[in-house]
């Protein structure tokens, strides 16, 4: 069963569920990935349904981080619910231990010396974490660079 598959049918049983919270989210990462379908002209596999919904999370992460900062703790809390039942269709990201791990490898493979040197670090560390297929949060790769190398 594929993960969009897999999203369609958790749909149908929230809706049955009369889960409210949950069926909203679904309908929206369903919507986007029959978006992303058409803008494709085909079906997508797995790991680009991954990709669909890891854009999703940020965008929530994104805006509950607006909320937050607008004194709108309720919305905030509403976007990490949604965070939540994506999550849960994601593989498990990758650790922080891995990012400092090819971090470690990118500075020693590029001779990284400086913060000018931070694009090619950040830029090779991101293509050896691909590797694993895990989400990676280029954010987190950006810190771990800029920490080692600052």
């Amino acid at each position: 069963m594929t993960l969009a598959e897999r999203i369609t049918r958790d749909l149908t049983t929230a809706m049955k569920a009369q889960d409210a919270a949950r069926t909203s989210t679904l309908r929206m990462a369903k919507a986007a990935i029959m978006n992303k379908q058409i803008d494709k002209r085909g079906a997508l596999d797995d790991a680009e349904t991954a990709r669909v919904l890891q854009g999703l999370v940020k965008q929530r992460e994104d805006a509950a981080e607006q909320y937050e900062k607008a004194r709108r703790p309720e919305l905030a809390d509403k976007e990490r619910a949604e965070i939540l039942v994506l999550k849960d269709y994601l593989p498990a990201e990758v650790t922080a231990e891995e990012i400092a791990a090819a971090v470690e490898r990118a500075v020693a493979d590029t001779g990284a010396a400086s913060l000018k040197d931070m694009s090619r670090v950040v830029k090779a560390a991101l293509a050896g974490l691909a590797a694993s297929g895990r989400p990676v949060d280029g954010k987190r790769v950006s810190d771990a660079a800029r920490k080692k190398l600052g």
